[in-house]
């Protein structure tokens, strides 16, 4: 497995988030900083997420990805666009219901000039929590699928939380 690897490029209102290999939640941290670069990015005109390179995106990361097209939601003329090869990973988006939030698409429209390699941003393992729940939630908020799906694990970091809030 290659280890997961988040690379950004805004070119001529284009912001570009390309993933690649095992994206998983020790990059959400890194994903939700960029979720906020692009909501607050002037002249934003479209948004694509590169997925091709990407051997596996967990739950948590997907959340984030979902994240950054409400972040942009009525601020661009189209939806996000990903662009995902991979037929796994195109039956996830599917079955997630990632379809009415993005365009899905097997090839870019553009290539940008060149990306940007992002550091990996920190978080302890509060912070992770807090991330992996926040992105279910957004899962959740997507579709009844989801919502069947991650209400277990969303209960279950609830209850987690509410435990070490009493224990401290």
């Amino acid at each position: 497995m290659h280890e997961g690897r988040i690379q950004a490029a805004f070119d001529a209102g284009v912001f570009v988030l390309k993933l690649s290999g095992d994206v998983r939640l020790t990059l959400c941290a890194t994903l939700d900083q960029q979720a906020q670069r692009v909501a607050d990015s002037p002249g934003l005109e479209a948004v694509m997420i590169d997925l091709r390179e990407a051997t596996n995106v967990d739950s948590t990361a997907l959340g984030f990805l979902a994240k950054v097209a409400m972040a942009v939601q009525g601020r661009l003329e189209q939806p996000p666009t990903i662009v995902a090869e991979h037929p796994d990973v195109r039956r996830m988006l599917d079955v997630m219901g990632f379809s009415r939030y993005f365009t899905l698409l097997d090839a870019p429209l553009t290539e940008p000039a060149s990306l940007d390699e992002l550091p990996p941003v920190s978080a302890d393992a509060h912070d992770m929590q807090q991330r992996i729940l926040e992105a279910h939630r957004i899962l959740m908020r997507m579709s009844d699928h989801n919502r069947d799906e991650f209400q277990p694990l969303v209960d279950l970091l609830e209850e987690q939380q509410t435990c070490s809030r009493t224990h401290h």
